[in-house]
């Protein structure tokens, strides 16, 4: 089975393009997959887009942390196809929020689960965008993507994970990610 988890960042924010609906209009400006069959991570540019794509497509599941509600709609600004409808998708964000009740940030669970956290955060990448440094967006959309196989990976292993609430303590949660 190929696992390929999934990220990308975006060129513009939410503020910049006029509000949240208007995803399709943030512009990628790099997406990283990571393949279970391949054990490798590649780096996808604007312009390479379909690709990315069609690598999504050969995926037997495609992971990802808020890649359904988010990532998608910046991707299919790209594309014809509904990627949610022709995508077999897992989505650790809808999971969490469903057993807990609410939205969770991927911080708070690397943190409590594997004692690791995010490099940096969304709007770094933007404004590293605007500054031209594509290195810096790579590496940090890589560490996403391999944070999030991490967790996916823990959850399926020890069928939990752990998150950092709302003051600070440390909660458990039990999943059930069998693939």
């Amino acid at each position: 089975m190929d696992i390929v988890y999934f990220d990308l960042e975006t060129q513009r924010t939410a503020n910049d393009v006029g509000g949240w609906d208007r995803k399709h209009e943030m512009g990628m400006s790099l997406g990283v997959t990571y393949s279970t069959r391949d054990g490798v991570y590649e780096i996808f540019g604007e312009e390479q887009a379909e690709a990315l794509i069609r690598r999504l497509q050969r995926a037997d599941l495609v992971v990802g942390f808020n890649h359904i509600r988010f990532d998608y709609d910046v991707l299919m600004a790209y594309t014809v196809l509904d990627l949610r409808e022709n995508l077999l998708s897992f989505d650790l964000l809808l999971e969490i929020e469903k057993a807990v009740g609410h939205r969770l940030k991927l911080e708070d669970i690397a943190q409590a689960t594997l004692g690791v956290g995010k490099t940096a955060d969304g709007l770094d990448a933007i404004k590293w965008w605007r500054e031209g440094k594509l290195l810096e967006i790579a590496k940090y959309c890589c560490f996403d993507v391999k944070v999030t196989r991490l967790v996916h990976e823990y959850g399926v292993k020890n069928k939990e994970v752990l998150y950092r609430d709302r003051v600070g303590r440390i909660q458990r949660v039990a999943v059930d990610w069998r693939t």
